[in-house]
């Protein structure tokens, strides 16, 4: 039996929009976890706890769900013009990997008051009192976001009046700009629709062919029409979750789906990719009840969107997918364009299993191809805790 002592590592942990992680300085990591590999990789696991079989994560920060496997890493930025650089881990709750592929858009919302509460940002450009604007470099996609955080006397403000819908306090705003959210290169070239198509028919093999817009935006992301399924739009978590055969025909859309964005070779190569593309489903709007108990009127959202994240229904909505629910909306034809009604749009405002959110982007059709230079939307973010993590000394 191992009797090596645990150490202790300098961590926070944040809620950012409807995520929750633990937020690591580079520098506070042991020395062989500062740099990618499997000793990073195996500390974040155990301080996530995972992978767990009973899928848990009792011995562990995580929260068993993938909103809550989640662990953010800051540096002072070495690109010109940014302040830091943010690195995210998607931790796998009860498979053995973290995917660095994909952004948290939620968590992003936590990355500026983190840096500055953390002195990664020089204290010389962060006011006493107003809006502090922190340009951070995305590390796993390569694309800058600008927070602008509420300052007051010298310390970031946590507490406000902003209802964010999957958070149960209100909070201080953070707006964030997502600045050119097509994704890099990742096997699709860089396109935004990387066939070049802003509705395909996707024929995935023992399930059906199905109309779906294929999109690079804040995450790669598969749009599929809800009727299509055989779902309204306003299905809760439960619904999906508790129903192990729309999980699995899921899970095979999502992979057929990834090939055809180029984004991976083979089928089985989805299973050790997670976390990127997401797989989301759209509706005309129409009324139900969200999960809080709340009644959103059809009047009250232009849309209604359902979104996959590591397998699971999502209970409210990924960051990164609002970003590409926002650019998607702005492109017409699309179909989450048609659900919204069509036409030119600069915002929507989408329903999702918890309530609604608002998103925009600004959108132009330059040389034949539509272009995205900035997604825009709120989130709020919050310190739970901070101190150290501790992790046995032979865990990584």
């Amino acid at each position: 039996m191992s009797d090596i002592a645990q150490i202790r590592i300098p961590a926070t942990y944040m809620r950012g929009g409807t995520s929750k992680g633990v937020f690591f300085r580079l520098q506070d990591l042991p020395e062989p976890a500062r740099v990618p590999g499997r000793a990073r990789d195996r500390l974040l696991q155990r301080v996530i706890g995972s992978p767990d079989p009973y899928a848990k994560q009792i011995d562990g920060m995580g929260g068993a769900t993938s909103s809550t496997s989640k662990t953010v890493i800051l540096s002072p930025s070495t690109r010109p013009g940014h302040d830091v650089d943010y690195l995210f881990g998607q931790v796998a709750i009860d498979r053995d990997f973290v995917d660095w592929s994909g952004n948290c858009g939620n968590l992003s919302a936590a990355v500026g008051p983190f840096a500055i509460a953390s002195g990664l940002i020089d204290a010389e450009r962060v006011p006493r009192d107003g809006v502090a604007v922190v340009r951070i470099w995305q590390a796993n996609i390569g694309k800058t976001i600008v927070a602008h955080v509420p300052m007051r006397g010298g310390a970031v403000q946590e507490t406000g009046d902003f209802e964010l819908d999957g958070v149960t306090f209100p909070a201080a705003e953070v707006p964030l700009e997502f600045l050119d959210p097509a994704a890099d290169d990742d096997g699709a070239g860089g396109a935004m629709f990387p066939t070049g198509n802003v509705v395909d028919t996707l024929d995935v093999p023992g399930v059906g062919s199905f109309r779906a817009t294929l999109i690079n935006a804040g995450i790669p992301t598969i749009f599929l029409d809800a009727a299509d399924l055989g779902y309204r739009g306003t299905e809760l978590q439960d619904a999906i979750n508790s129903d192990a055969d729309a999980l699995a025909r899921f899970e095979t859309i999502r992979a057929h789906g990834a090939i055809r964005m180029g984004l991976i070779d083979s089928v089985e190569q989805a299973a050790s990719r997670q976390h990127t593309p997401k797989v989301a489903f759209v509706a005309p709007p129409a009324d139900y009840v969200a999960s809080s108990g709340k009644t959103v009127a059809a009047a009250d959202v232009d849309l209604l969107v359902r979104a996959m994240s590591m397998g699971k229904l999502h209970h409210a909505m990924m960051g990164t997918a609002a970003v590409a629910i926002g650019t998607a909306a702005a492109i017409p034809g699309t179909l989450v364009n048609l659900a919204a009604g069509g036409g030119e749009r600069s915002t929507v405002r989408f329903g999702h299993p918890s309530g609604t959110l608002r998103v925009g982007a600004e959108a132009a059709l330059q040389d034949g191809q539509w272009k995205v230079t900035k997604a825009l939307m709120s989130r709020s973010a919050r310190v739970l805790m901070e101190g150290w993590v501790r992790v046995p000394g032979d865990a990584f």
